[in-house]
């Protein structure tokens, strides 16, 4: 059950690192949806700043190395 709840949840994580425009954009939101997923996920084995690390660092290379074409979840919350 553990395994399906972390599966999922990384998926989603990833399913969500295109927010935005410009490549900044995206590298910027994915590294902050990264970062709460991974500390999430994090949580579950004691080490919540370690998850935010490493899902920070995955989702912000996921965002910028996605194309604007490829995932646009439309227009960042600070723009």
């Amino acid at each position: 059950m553990r395994k399906i709840t972390l599966a999922v949840l990384a998926s989603a994580a990833l399913g969500l690192t295109g927010c935005g425009y410009s490549t900044g954009d995206r590298a910027a939101s994915g590294g902050l949806l990264g970062a709460g997923t991974g500390a999430a996920i994090g949580s579950f084995s004691g080490n919540a700043g370690a998850g935010a690390l490493i899902g920070g660092a995955a989702g912000a290379a996921g965002g910028a190395l996605t194309g604007p074409d490829s995932v646009n979840l439309g227009r960042p919350a600070w723009r």
